[in-house]
């Protein structure tokens, strides 16, 4: 017998069985122990688990104990998101360079130091000599976001010096994994046409004169055209999605590893696997799907009665994946509003009427209109509900013409100058391995001789 055997999967629902039997908690459990869950309070507020300069969250206050929703907020190093993408707009520059070097060094660069930091990026964008035909092209994947976490993994093996973690050797790392992240990336995707799709795969050479978000449009499209705007509002994604606190999942996992003095490529590979989970980053992918079954589904888009009806549905779960959660509505932190979702709805309705989608734009405006009233109807909840950034991401990526399994990557070609800057503090300030207590349920019990046991 084979764990392939027909005969092995048939025990499977034995051995989990037997495992269902053994083990379990109830809610009781949690609430008798005060176990924070998911290290969070009971009301809602996360676990201060360390401090940080890099960035600050704020979507609610607190009086008296009680949490009251407040308009969302993201500020980089103190300046707020909403000024940084003002300003590359109005001076019609990129921004994703300004932002990773703001969140690792502390303050907003020079332009000697951006321009600086922009030939550090161009210079590192290639890969390692044979590493694209060693790690993507003869071992393809089916997702992508698992290409990127083992080829980081893999750098490890190219650096002549991996487990230095001085603060010159983490900043060198780090540069190196901002640039090249985005070309395993678009590597990847190649490669998982051709294998998976039987569809061509083109590599064109690095122009080092773009942008990050130039080069990732250059590396997509066949003919390598892309207009203006069209890297510009991808740039816009890069910024937004660049850092998000010191508390979501993946920058906490970058953490909790810096803080055992790992190497930085082990870092950041668990950070991509943290980021490609449905509850973390892959639920862009969810809200697309969501959105292309309203679209199929639903016959006359402005009808608000028929939209409502049929997002009642998905609640209900009799529609959707039956999950029964409306996708990209909702956040740990923001009540009112999630400024990211904000910057990204208002900055998509240019590009919608260049590509001829404001009839599908004005949809998911109809949409994010619609939930929190839909959620209070079905379910009697009055709990303050907004779309968050994954909502508008998407839509966005679609009029880009990037196809919905680069999602998440985006995320993390993205995320990966904040990842960097948590490490770096982390390591150079932190001081002790994160160690958070799990309280033992296990009851003392004697040892069976093997002879004596029964399957009960």
């Amino acid at each position: 017998m084979t764990l392939a055997s027909t005969d092995f999967t048939n025990r499977l629902s034995q051995l989990c069985e037997e495992y269902r039997q053994n083990n379990g908690f109830t809610h009781e459990d949690y609430t008798t122990y005060n176990v924070k869950r998911g290290l969070r309070n009971p009301d809602g507020t996360g676990v201060m688990a360390g401090l940080t300069r890099i960035c600050n969250v704020h979507g609610f206050l607190v009086d008296d104990g009680v949490k009251i929703p407040d308009e969302g907020k993201l500020t980089y190093r103190g300046i707020d998101v909403n000024d940084i993408i003002d300003a590359c707009i109005s001076e019609n520059r990129f921004g994703y360079e300004e932002t990773a070097w703001l969140l690792m060094f502390g303050k907003l660069p020079t332009r000697e130091q951006l321009e600086m930091l922009k030939y550090f990026l161009a210079e590192a964008r290639d890969l390692p000599e044979n590493f694209a035909e060693d790690m993507i092209l003869k071992a393809p994947s089916r997702d992508i976001m698992n290409k990127l976490a083992r080829s980081v993994l893999a750098m490890y093996s190219f650096d002549d010096n991996p487990d230095d973690n001085s603060l010159e050797n983490i900043v060198r790392q780090s540069i190196s994994l901002i640039a090249c992240l985005p070309t395993i990336m678009t590597y990847a995707y190649q490669v998982k046409r051709r294998h998976f799709e039987n569809k061509s795969m083109y590599f064109h050479p690095i122009d080092k004169s773009l942008s990050t978000s130039e080069s990732i449009l250059h590396a997509l499209r066949p003919d390598c055209h892309f207009t203006d705007s069209e890297a510009k509002l991808l740039d816009l994604c890069m910024i937004l999605h660049a850092e998000h606190g010191g508390g979501n999942n993946s920058t906490f996992t970058t953490r909790v590893l810096s803080s055992s003095g790992t190497d930085t490529y082990s870092a950041i590979s668990a950070a991509i696997g943290s980021l490609k989970g449905p509850r973390h980053g892959g639920a862009n992918i969810k809200v697309k799907h969501m959105m292309d079954e309203l679209l199929a589904n639903i016959k006359d888009l402005t009808d608000e009665e028929e939209i409502a009806d049929y997002l009642g549905k998905i609640i209900t779960k009799d529609a959707g994946d039956g999950s029964g959660l409306i996708y990209g509505f909702g956040h740990a932190i923001y009540t009112l509003s999630d400024p990211r979702a904000k910057i990204l709805k208002k900055n998509a309705k240019k590009l919608s009427a260049e590509k001829g989608m404001t009839d599908i734009y004005e949809f998911y405006k109809r949409v994010e209109k619609l939930v929190p009233s839909v959620f209070e109807n079905v379910k009697g909840s009055k709990k303050v509900i907004c779309a968050n950034v994954d909502f508008y991401s998407g839509f966005v990526y679609d009029m880009l013409g990037i196809e919905s399994d680069l999602f998440t990557p985006l995320f993390a070609v993205s995320r990966i100058a904040g990842w960097c800057a948590h490490r770096i503090e982390e390591i150079t300030y932190g001081g002790r391995i994160i160690r958070p207590a799990y309280r033992s349920m296990v009851k003392p019990t004697g040892y069976v001789p093997l002879d004596e046991r029964t399957a009960d």
